[in-house]
């Protein structure tokens, strides 16, 4: 038997893909114990329970009507090979038909070992209320609440192997493909009880109940840097799969384009809706990841990523540097700075299709990858330090934002300065200003950006929004091309760790390095 590919999936933070909707407790549980029923706007009691994944403790006969799967299975009832027996009236099985109202059925065992079943979802509540949401009350502090997302993707891939399909009718999508080993790196979900127990907001990081919310800080971009290349230099893998929530994902995946220093492909999976809700495309998402990554589409004549990473949703292959989500829907992510981003398909009948191939450095190619840092960000082991993650902020200009030339206008701006060259050896601003220039509509806040360059912050200037013309170097500015801010951000964070500051008060040599990364990044 041929062996099949290994593929690492890293669970990030705030993952959508991998979060539950509420486990509510079903209206057969609820009859059972004589509890308020679950009702439809009529006032009616919902026509069906919600079916939820869940493991049975004993095996099962069942009994199954034959041609219930599809309307029109009796159509065809002459091309169908004959049921295992009939149901009588009162419910008795016989091999043979004992009168022509006998039910033909299918005889089935269902056992724990085969794995998840959909079932009426039975619990209650410790004190006998049954669950309505995820927590036992609304806005539930978090010993209140249970927690909707997985802690790792090990029982997301699960669920979509067993009761996943695809458009010819087969099932275990990703195991039929990959062998996959699971890693939680800034996790959405923990466990509390755990030896030792895992803190939210420390050790994983949920979005659900909302009231609730933690993200990860600055220095955790160390922590994604150090345990991503850990994984990928391993060489047990294929490539890796990195899932996180959907707003989140397009920065992380152009941290990882920029600092992870492999040759293998990294794709990310987000989702818009959450996990077995109608319409969720999270699952397709992961099975094409799972695809893009066997099919080696990826690979140029030496076996390497020419790709960089990437974001694979809804059947589109994007450019890390060049995707943003725009909506909170299926199809809601959209490409910027007007000149391409999307690299391929995959998902369709036949193999992943590519159309395109980035020219920007990425990963192995890359000027600021974790391998080209300097010994004074890493530890003694080579690993990136939490600490010396830049502070870069993001300084936005709009017309008539100025009272006028008074000083305290920009007192916000010169505090952030001051800050910085109190606490943080490296630190920069990226001016998110006119599109396609970059500039800024107050000409104090220029002089006062001008003064941080001169300090050792360094300015990357950008236009608003998509923006799709090149924004060009100004003077002591880095022109941020067509780069959103955000990943401009990202970038120049990168620069300052490969880098360092530039030196106060004569900043243009090492700017100019600056400026060949972000041209060619």
């Amino acid at each position: 038997m041929k062996e099949k590919p290994r593929i690492a999936h890293i669970a990030g933070s705030n993952a959508t893909i991998s979060n539950s909707a509420a486990l509510v407790t079903s209206n057969k549980a609820r009859a059972q114990r004589d509890l308020a029923l679950l009702r439809d706007e009529s006032g009616q009691p919902i026509r069906f329970d919600a079916l939820r994944p869940q493991r049975l403790a004993k095996a099962v006969k069942l009994y199954v009507e034959q041609f219930s799967a599809h309307p029109l299975e009796r159509d065809a009832a002459e091309l169908y090979g004959p049921p295992d027996g009939y149901l009588d009236g009162a419910g008795n099985f016989h091999r043979s038909r004992t009168s022509a109202s006998d039910v033909p059925v299918y005889e089935v065992t269902l056992k724990p070992e085969d794995g998840l079943y959909p079932l009426p979802y039975m619990a209650v509540q410790a004190d006998g209320r049954p669950w309505e949401d995820d927590g036992t009350e609304p806005l539930a502090p978090a010993e209140r609440s249970r927690q909707p997302f997985y802690p790792s993707g090990e029982r997301l891939f699960e669920e979509i192997d067993r009761l996943g399909y695809d458009g010819h009718g087969r099932s275990s999508l990703i195991a039929s493909r990959a062998e996959i080993d699971f890693y939680r790196v800034t996790p959405p979900g923990g466990y509390k009880k755990g030896e030792p127990p895992e803190v939210m907001g420390r050790d994983f990081f949920p979005y659900r109940p909302y009231h609730l919310a933690v993200s990860p800080p600055r220095p955790a971009l160390a922590t994604i840097t150090n345990e991503v290349q850990r994984i990928l230099a391993s060489g047990k893998y294929a490539g890796a799969i990195w899932t996180q929530g959907s707003p989140r994902i397009e920065e992380t995946l152009y941290w990882l384009n920029l600092l992870i220093d492999t040759t293998l492909p990294i794709c990310g999976n987000s989702s818009q809706r959450v996990h077995g809700m109608i319409g969720n495309e999270g699952d397709k998402n992961l099975v094409d990841s799972t695809e893009l990554i066997v099919s080696r589409a990826w690979a140029d004549e030496q076996g390497r990523n020419r790709l960089g990473v990437v974001l694979v949703q809804e059947q589109r292959i994007f450019a890390a540097r060049d995707v943003q989500k725009g909506d909170a829907r299926p199809g809601g992510y959209v490409v910027t700075g007007g000149h391409g981003g999307i690299l391929g398909a995959v998902g369709h009948e036949g193999p992943p299709t590519l159309t395109y191939i980035p020219a920007r450095r990425h990963t192995w190619q890359s000027e600021v990858n974790l391998a080209r840092l300097p010994a004074a960000v890493k530890d003694a082991e080579g690993a990136l330090l939490g600490a010396a993650i830049p502070k870069v902020s993001i300084v936005k200009e709009a017309n008539y934002y100025a009272e006028g030339e008074d000083a305290e206008d920009d007192a916000d701006l010169q505090a952030l300065i001051e800050r910085n060259a109190r606490r943080y050896p490296l630190a920069g601003f990226v001016l998110e200003g006119h599109s396609p220039y970059g500039t800024a509509a107050s000409a104090s806040r220029t002089r006062l950006l001008r003064t941080a360059v001169q300090r050792g912050m360094p300015v990357a200037i950008v236009g608003r929004g998509n923006n799709e013309g090149f924004t060009a170097p100004q003077g002591p500015f880095i022109g941020g091309r067509n780069l959103t801010s955000t990943k401009a951000r990202l970038l120049l964070m990168a620069c300052l760790l490969r880098f360092g500051a530039p030196p106060a008060g004569d900043p243009q040599d090492l700017l100019a390095r600056y400026q060949q990364v972000f041209d060619t990044h």
